[in-house]
């Protein structure tokens, strides 16, 4: 029997699993769903603000035992597996390890349930793209893949009924990196690291030290694809190299040089493996804008021509990928105004990013919500460098008006609103016919949204209701 079979029908014992969000009960049901013998009982720990309900009657029914109220973790237990937000730092998981002879994450028991044909993809920024560029150049080269992680399915829910040959392409957040051990993807990608989530981790160092876990496992027959647009990216690449991994570098401004890179050359990309070049589109054929879709599309290239995909079908595919919702993501234009919702743009470098999509000085920037605490000054000087006008709302506004101010933006462009509906308003009354009003708002979006979801939503429907209006723009 093969060391991943071997993996993947082992006992796993007494199972506890902490939290009752969407990944808790889904890890529930699956461990209670498994053949007799490989489970000897679950146990749910739902949290301090978890309460009686639907799911846990459900998963009691099925034969969980359920505690909600709580983070005091009791008992003894083989395995104790995690939900992605529950902070490494917390006494929620000091407690489980105190009580389990291991702490693991989801993506980290689905790999160990299915340990074959993965494709891993993290980063700061871009992981969503890259994601499903990746899932749509294999289904084009002819390969079974499904996008599962942080892109919205569980990885647990992939690993059920999953047929032979399906590749698994998991977008994942360090928080899900933190807690993995064994995991081995096939190729697996690091876009960008820059700061974010500093809060979770406790440090910057914490947090990209999470990220490169990604490649903790791979051996000289796989592939890591590294970005090139950081100093912790390019430490990370040669960390890798050192190990003797095969180390593909994406740079959109040179070709890097080595046996392995993907570039821009004369204005077309071209991805180099094992020495073989690889040429494929011209970059103005993408449909998805800026230079980071750019690089998006190169390492998403790198990882299906690694797998088998040919240039031609990779080019086809790249030709025909629409931009995501919520990504850079057009929503219509009124009276010469484009509007676009970038709404997935949670923290500054990913707005910096942005705004190099548009023409210089044609953007009225809508920035703002939950203020995450980070340095906002390298922003604002894209801001003042880019845009014609900020408008500002939300918890984290007078800090951003405040930044953008410093950088010599006078108050003719730095607007302050309280809302989204409030800064919309501003926005469409501050824009001329051939400006791009973009929702690309540099933080998260809790202080008035259930998530970034609901907040491109409304920013959309906004943009239908002005339309439909007929009022315009002046």
């Amino acid at each position: 029997m093969s060391e991943s079979a071997i993996q993947a029908n082992r006992s796993l014992g007494s199972v506890c699993v902490l939290g009752l969000g969407r990944t808790g009960y889904d890890v529930g049901r699956y461990l209670l769903g498994l053949p007799k013998g490989r489970v000897s009982s679950v146990t749910v720990f739902g949290g301090a603000s978890s309460t009686v309900g639907g799911t846990t009657r459900e998963l009691e029914a099925l034969g969980a035992v359920v505690h909600v109220g709580t983070e005091e973790v009791s008992g003894s237990f083989d395995l104790a597996i995690a939900s992605p937000g529950i902070p490494e730092s917390s006494d929620f998981l000091a407690s489980a390890r105190a009580h389990a002879t291991e702490v693991i994450g989801e993506p980290e028991l689905a790999w160990r349930e299915s340990p074959h044909d993965w494709v891993a993809i993290t980063g700061t920024n871009g992981k969503t793209t890259t994601t499903l560029l990746t899932q749509a150049l294999l289904a084009q080269g002819g390969l079974d893949a499904a996008c599962v992680g942080n892109i919205g399915t569980p990885t647990i829910d992939a690993v059920e009924d999953r047929p032979a040959g399906r590749w698994l392409v998991a977008e994942l957040s360090s928080f899900q990196l933190e807690e993995t051990r064994l995991l081995h993807p096939r190729c697996a990608c690091l876009l960008n690291i820059t700061p974010d989530h500093i809060e979770w981790h406790g440090s910057l160092e914490a947090y990209a030290a999470a990220k490169e876990k990604v490649f903790a496992n791979l051996t000289d027959g796989d592939l890591a694809v590294i970005g090139d647009t950081d100093d912790r990216c390019r430490a990370a690449a040669g960390r890798q190299r050192a190990r003797g991994l095969r180390t593909l570098v994406v740079d959109v401004e040179r070709d890097p040089g080595g046996p392995h890179a993907a570039f821009v050359r004369g204005g077309v990309l071209v991805v180099r493996i094992d020495g073989v070049e690889h040429v494929l589109l011209r970059a103005d054929e993408l449909r998805i804008r800026g230079a980071h879709n750019v690089e998006n599309a190169l390492a998403a290239a790198s990882m299906a021509l690694e797998l088998g995909v040919s240039a031609e079908d990779a080019s086809v595919g790249l030709r025909a990928f629409n931009p995501i919702e919520h990504r850079i993501e057009p929503c219509g234009a009124v009276g010469g105004v484009h509007f676009v919702n970038d709404s997935k743009a949670t923290n500054p470098d990913s707005v910096e990013k942005a705004l190099t999509a548009f023409d210089q000085g044609r953007i009225v920037l809508l920035l703002g919500g939950h203020d995450k605490g980070l340095d906002l000054d390298p922003l604002a000087r894209s801001v003042a460098s880019r845009a014609r006008v900020a408008v500002c709302f939300g918890d984290a506004g007078a800090r951003l008006a405040q930044a953008c101010a410093t950088e010599g933006m006078g108050k003719d462009r730095v607007l302050v609103a309280d809302r989204l509906r409030d800064a919309f308003k501003a926005a469409v009354s501050a824009a001329c016919p051939g400006d791009t009003v973009l929702l690309s708002p540099a933080c998260s979006s809790f202080d008035e949204f259930h998530d970034m979801g609901e907040r491109g939503r409304l920013f959309k429907r906004l943009v239908s209701d002005l339309a439909a209006s007929r009022e315009g723009i002046r």
